[in-house]
């Protein structure tokens, strides 16, 4: 008789087969094992699996930047530029230039969100002209109403945010798509906004499954358009290279977890709504959390979610998480940041490390946005 499907996963029977492969205690190259002792030597190694996993490495180019345009705004300069992450991908960000700080003045990359929300990127971070309704909703439910680029910005900081592959101007687009989805007036109907999202939405299966037969991985490109904006930010005659650091929500904080991971220059991060132990995930936490921008096929039989934060050691990171965010398993995220900072605690640095649990939804509210500014000042400012 066949075993009955579980009906606590959404994968039914499936799930006990799934769940037996992954690593019975530490994943084998968790710097907890004890066959790991030296930090520098263990670094090497897990980061060289992580980059090799991403199966994107296209030849580094200088980023050319293109200022295309600039603006005075209260507190800061904003410019609208383009910029190279490969020889042949131009990438649109916004740099926002602090207008009292005395410079050159920290960096900041700041790193927007999926939230099934696709027609802007870096706008949502960012204040601008004639914005519209749907995007001022989205920032008030996922950032408490602010741009937090434009607020860093006018605490000091240079601050970078980029859209991210499939979003913003880096959008899905066909041939016969409308007017109002091609513009993206503030004058468009909140219904054909939804329609646009939900669209955006259907397709990300086949963009990945594109993406995957032509050899390469989603979060590839997107984490290495993230180290290339590091790149770029540092040729910035107003950034100190010496003080970089990182920030974003959700997939934001998936960004800046791999970010502070790979790059070195990242001093300081702040991950929001994106901690984890995967294996934890599995049984019903997958279907509307780790989606193909996420997914690193291999990594996570060789290292937990946790142990891939745990790359950015010595340096600071904090982690925030909501109590009430859905998105995650309660228990997933009570060993992600108990094994954060129990691998801090071995490599030396106990202090460096900060995770913090709010009684809150999956959003970035004006509270951790607080304890999060004053991480960073004391990392990157004081």
């Amino acid at each position: 008789m066949e075993p009955p499907p579980d009906t606590a996963s959404h994968v039914g029977s499936l799930y006990p087969f799934i769940a037996g492969q992954t690593p019975s205690g530490e994943a084998g190259l968790s710097f907890l094992r004890p066959e790991h002792r030296d930090l520098r030597a263990w670094r090497r190694r897990a980061r060289s699996v992580l980059l090799n996993l991403l199966h994107y490495a296209p030849p580094k180019c200088a980023p050319a930047p293109e200022i295309l345009g600039r603006w005075d705004r209260k507190g800061y300069t904003l410019e609208k530029v383009t910029f190279n992450t490969a020889p042949d991908v131009r990438v649109p960000a916004f740099v926002l230039i602090p207008s009292a700080a005395k410079l050159p003045a920290p960096g900041i990359v700041a790193l927007h969100d999926h939230g099934a929300f696709y027609l802007w990127g870096k706008e949502k971070l960012v204040e601008i002209d004639d914005e519209h309704p749907a995007l001022t909703q989205h920032k008030r439910n996922s950032y408490g109403g602010k741009s937090i680029a434009s607020e860093l910005a006018r605490q000091g900081y240079v601050v970078i945010v980029i859209d991210m592959f499939y979003w913003g101007e880096r959008r899905l687009q066909l041939p016969d798509d409308p007017a109002d989805w091609r513009e993206r007036s503030s004058s468009m109907s909140m219904e054909r906004v939804a329609a646009a999202h939900q669209r955006a939405s259907r397709y990300e299966d086949l963009v990945a499954r594109t993406i995957g037969a032509a050899g390469f991985t989603w979060p590839g490109v997107m984490l290495w358009d993230d180290m290339r904006t590091v790149d770029y930010l540092v040729t910035r005659p107003e950034v100190d290279p010496r003080r970089i650091g990182c920030v974003g929500l959700s997939v934001g904080g998936f960004r800046t977890v791999h970010l502070a991971a790979l790059n070195e220059r990242i001093r300081a991060a702040v991950a929001v709504g994106w901690m984890t132990s995967f294996p934890t995930q599995l049984r019903e936490r997958v279907i509307n959390t780790i989606g193909h921008s996420m997914l690193i096929p291999g990594l996570y039989s060789r290292l937990d979610y946790p142990d891939v934060a745990s790359l950015a050691m010595p340096r600071a990171l904090m982690v925030i998480n909501g109590s009430r965010d859905t998105l995650f398993e309660p228990e997933g995220v009570r060993r992600a940041h108990a094994k954060l900072s129990a691998c801090y605690a071995k490599a030396g640095a106990p202090d460096m490390v900060r995770t913090r649990l709010y009684d809150a939804p999956h959003e970035f509210n004006a509270a951790m946005q607080e304890e999060a500014w004053g991480w960073l000042a004391r990392h990157l400012r004081g």
